[in-house]
């Protein structure tokens, strides 16, 4: 979007709330940019508006940043002008920071990317099985990055899909010490009383390495109970 043209329709906006005015004399954006944040092609699980991306606008005087907010499932969406823009991928995630963090991307129309990173740990041949209100879960856990360290790993149980560290309403927590890096994990976890008469709960795993806040998470199952 065109800077010296966010600062017309914010100074607008705000002379509108004090005015009453009505002004409708300028163009909102129609393109769309849709992305993902992976690593090896798939998308990467992560807490709703917990890491972020920066988008850049530098096409005129004035340069300005606009928070990008990553989805559950590792999507995200923006609403903007055709243009060059710059995708920042922000420190506290569950990935390495990049040496290059900048992402130059060509907005025309509906724009799909998708934005590489490297986590510190990933979880892959995860299964989730559920049998008379235990649930067992066997994974494969992953370091990526060599120098990673390894805090714990969660299991999180909710009755809505937007579930993390969070939002949750339960969670089980397996030390470091206690899982395998590089091999096959089996954890089990009781679904507590106020959960069992739902009829299905929804199911992640969230992995937290010491060197962020953030944790790397598996996509949302679904399992009937």
């Amino acid at each position: 979007m065109k800077i010296k043209k966010f600062i017309f329709i914010t100074f607008i906006a705000m002379t509108c709330t004090f005015t009453g005015c009505e002004y409708d004399n300028f163009t909102e954006p129609t393109s769309t940019l849709h992305g993902r944040i992976v690593y090896g092609g798939e998308p990467v699980g992560v807490r709703t508006n917990g890491p972020q991306l920066e988008l850049w606008d530098e096409g005129q005087e004035l340069s300005a940043q606009f928070p990008i907010h990553i989805a559950h499932d590792g999507t995200f969406s923006a609403v903007v002008y055709d243009g060059e823009y710059k995708l920042v991928r922000k420190a506290n995630s569950p990935w390495l920071p990049a040496l290059t963090d900048t992402v130059v991307v060509q907005v025309n129309g509906h724009t799909e990317i998708d934005i590489p990173v490297q986590p510190y740990f990933t979880v892959s041949n995860n299964n989730i099985q559920q049998n008379e209100g235990i649930v067992t879960v066997t994974f494969t856990l992953n370091k990526i990055v060599e120098t990673a360290n390894l805090d714990n790993v969660n299991l999180y149980f909710g009755k809505n899909i937007l579930i993390d560290d969070i939002r949750h309403d339960h969670k089980s927590s397996f030390a470091g010490a206690d899982v395998t890096i590089d091999g096959t994990n089996t954890v089990t976890a009781h679904i507590p009383e106020h959960l069992s008469g739902l009829g299905y709960i929804f199911v992640r795993i969230g992995v937290k390495a010491s060197a962020s806040s953030e944790l790397y998470y598996t996509q949302v199952q679904k399992i009937d109970l």
